[in-house]
């Protein structure tokens, strides 16, 4: 939401979060009209705590962002801070959401397990209609448009110049889509399989307290192998993604104009304020 939003838009959409959320996994599990209500409330519960605990936090990396948003050249180091800010924070909502979850889990179906799978291939289809194309022209172009629309949206408008130079960043990025797919639909396999073997447990019996510890560190596992992948292969890969886009991101950021620069300086600032109201709407 930070990130993908202008400042009205930053707004509405944390207000209507519990709303969009609760949608947004409706189309993947279906819920049943006795899940609903709960999956609700669970939802709503995650944000107001998530207001109250975490948006004054989110704010003050606004406020820091903006310091580092007008510095005319950054370093990779620099970018990969942000980054490893970035995960420290997915990691705090995790465990916040981490009981939501498990209960979520545990009340899940066969039929709705099924679906969710159904769902994950419909998803992947569309992954690779976009960027596995047997043309390596229109992979290209799939992943520099990717990329422009996150610069457009903090910068503003690039010049040719700098649409140039990121289409360099592109073609020389380690990053293989094939390998992110697979690694991606290893995880779904990995997820389903998890929630299968809890269905199993619950139905075997196992007391609520024990089944709920299970649950957890099982959820917990899955976190930890989509922030690391247990495969060498992808692992390996994943780190070296990591530092070149490091200094994809520095590279960027250092051939915006100072007009540029202070255009994401401004935009960060609404969210700033945008967080801070949030924050005392609660």
């Amino acid at each position: 939401m930070l990130l993908a939003s202008c400042s009205v838009a930053l707004k509405l959409t944390y207000n209507q979060g519990p709303t969009l959320l609760y949608w947004w996994m409706d189309s993947y599990v279906d819920f049943t009209d006795e899940q609903s209500p709960r999956v609700k409330a669970l939802i709503e519960q995650f944000f107001r705590d998530n207001r109250r605990q975490q948006l004054p936090a989110y704010a003050e990396l606004m406020a820091k962002a903006q310091t580092d948003v007008q510095q005319p050249s950054l370093t990779p180091q620099a970018v990969c801070r942000w980054m490893d800010e970035g995960k420290t924070r997915a990691h705090q909502a995790f465990e916040q959401a981490l009981p939501a979850l498990t209960e979520v889990a545990l009340s899940l179906t066969p039929e709705q397990l099924t679906h969710l799978q159904k769902r994950f291939e419909k998803n992947n289809r569309k992954f690779s209609e976009q960027f596995l194309s047997d043309k390596p022209r229109d992979r290209e172009k799939a992943q520099v448009k990717r990329v422009e629309e996150r610069v457009d949206m903090l910068y503003g408008s690039i010049e040719d110049a700098q649409h140039d130079r990121i289409v360099e960043l592109v073609r020389a990025s380690p990053y293989d889509p094939a390998l992110w797919l697979a690694e991606r639909r290893a995880l779904q396999q990995e997820g389903l399989q998890t929630l299968r073997s809890l269905q199993a447990v619950k139905a075997s019996g196992a007391a609520p307290a024990q089944l709920n510890t299970q649950a957890q560190a099982a959820l917990r596992l899955i976190a930890q192998h989509a922030d690391q992948s247990p495969r060498e292969a992808y692992r390996s890969l994943q780190q070296k993604v990591q530092d070149y886009n490091c200094g994809f991101a520095a590279q960027v950021h250092n051939s915006m104009s100072a007009a540029q620069r202070q255009n994401a300086q401004r935009k960060i600032k609404r969210w700033e304020e945008d967080l801070r109201a949030l924050h005392a709407q609660g």
